[in-house]
């Protein structure tokens, strides 16, 4: 009896979380006119630790002077695994001396995690970042994943994104290059 209700439980559990999901906007129907939340002052943000995919340790500080889509996503996060394929592609278009997306992964089973899931995915443009520890997302006051903050030259957050998005959707991308031009 015990087994069945607990089968029952977890059952309505998944279905609610599976309603949850399909009702926040997913990636491919960005609306157009996309705008991130800005900040009504620009803020410092700290300078979280991470590592790359070599096990080296990294900070936000490794990226001043360029504009960052600092981007917290898991594995096991299914909106996270729909919006990586268009950071990449973002990556690969705007990625360089002047622009990073710097998709920070929470995934506490390490860089293999992360290695296999691009690779499985055909992510090629995006490095591996990741913080096991996750606490760079709640130094960044991040309440869930995915979440994205766009953070200028000086080390500043100018715009944060809860949620998923078509990071590379026409607007948002020429968003991003009119930012990119201003030094």
């Amino acid at each position: 009896m015990r087994i069945a209700g607990a089968i029952a439980g977890a059952a309505v559990l998944a279905l609610a979380v599976i309603g949850i999901y399909r009702s926040l906007p997913q990636p491919e129907s960005a609306p157009s006119g996309f705008r991130f939340a800005s900040a009504t002052k620009p803020k410092q943000v700290a300078d979280i630790p991470f590592q790359d995919g070599n096990g080296r340790p990294r900070s936000l500080a490794d990226f001043r002077g360029r504009l960052v889509l600092l981007n917290i996503w898991a594995t096991w996060c299914v909106p996270c695994r729909e919006e990586m394929p268009a950071l990449d592609r973002l990556q690969a278009r705007l990625g360089g001396h002047d622009f990073e997306v710097v998709a920070l992964s929470i995934d506490q089973q390490g860089p293999q995690a992360v290695r296999k899931f691009f690779d499985e995915m055909g992510i090629k443009a995006l490095r591996l970042y990741i913080d096991p520890s996750a606490q760079a997302a709640f130094k960044l006051g991040v309440v869930g994943v995915p979440s994205t903050l766009l953070i200028d030259r000086g080390g500043r957050e100018i715009g944060r994104h809860a949620g998923p998005a078509k990071w590379d959707a026409p607007e948002i991308v020429q968003d991003l290059e009119r930012r990119i031009s201003i030094p």
